[in-house]
């Protein structure tokens, strides 16, 4: 076994086993995603509260009671920001506690949101602004919501970079012809790797954003399409496509050497 083939193995499995594990964490430790993501499961949890306070509104206007409404809206506007401000108040003031509550992996609340969301249920709020508990639930069901959408994305994320990762390790073996092919993926690979952790241990608020709904993450799935589809030509295309796109840096860097179709 040369070096290269050594080389590639190397990054095949520990590319793989750094994403799985993280992806067996999502399942197998309870409350992980909580407690690696907690800064940025509330700071989201409390824009999507604020947004949907500040969304407020009278009925539609193509109902009898909201026509009624449109015409006092103005009247009432005032009276309309200052309930606005109280239940801004309040969530702020229960704030500490409600989150405290729900982190808490024994709290039957936790089991009542799980059972919600899994159900499709979505918070509306013009059924929880008439109390101050129910400001709880407000809190609860955001913050539930967040943490289950970040979880399912984490899964994606880890699970789809850990099969790119053993592919790359099952066709060096497969393949052994093709083990210059593979460095071209290979190199994007431990490249992604290194921005991901980077970002993980220095910019994790970042890295979350970019694992949930972001147009950045779709960007990266791109990325991993492109290395995939590197390895479907090394696999199915003798790696016609990858030898051309190898050769070309080989060219623009000024070697002598070519690299031929495996």
């Amino acid at each position: 076994m040369n070096w290269r083939k050594i080389t590639l193995s190397i990054i095949g499995a520990t590319g793989a086993a750094i994403f799985l594990m993280f992806f067996m964490f999502t399942y197998s430790v309870p409350g992980w995603v909580e407690e690696a993501a907690a800064d940025y499961i509330e700071s989201e949890a409390r824009a999507r509260i604020e947004s949907q306070i500040e969304s407020v509104s009278l009925p539609g206007a193509d109902t009898a009671l909201g026509r009624l409404a449109s015409a006092v809206v103005e009247a009432n506007q005032d009276r309309i920001d200052e309930f606005r401000a109280n239940l801004e108040n309040r969530v702020h003031e229960k704030w500490a506690a409600a989150i405290a509550e729900v982190r808490d992996l024994d709290c039957e609340c936790r089991q009542r949101w799980e059972e919600w969301l899994s159900s499709g249920w979505r918070q509306n709020i013009q059924l929880l602004e008439a109390a101050n508990e129910q400001v709880s639930r407000l809190i609860h069901a955001n913050y539930m919501q967040v943490t289950e959408e970040l979880r399912q994305d984490i899964r994606i994320f880890t699970g789809s970079n850990a099969a790119v990762f053993l592919l790359l390790l099952a066709i060096s073996f497969l393949k052994p012809r093709a083990v210059t092919h593979l460095f071209l993926p290979g190199i994007l690979l431990v490249i992604s790797t290194l921005v991901c952790s980077y970002f993980y241990i220095f910019e994790q608020n970042w890295l979350l954003t970019i694992i949930h709904n972001s147009y950045v993450g779709y960007a990266y799935l791109g990325w991993l399409g492109f290395v995939f589809l590197l390895l479907l030509d090394i696999v199915f295309n003798r790696g016609r496509v990858t030898t051309e796109i190898l050769n070309a840096i080989l060219n623009a860097i000024g070697s002598a050497v070519s690299v031929v179709p495996c």
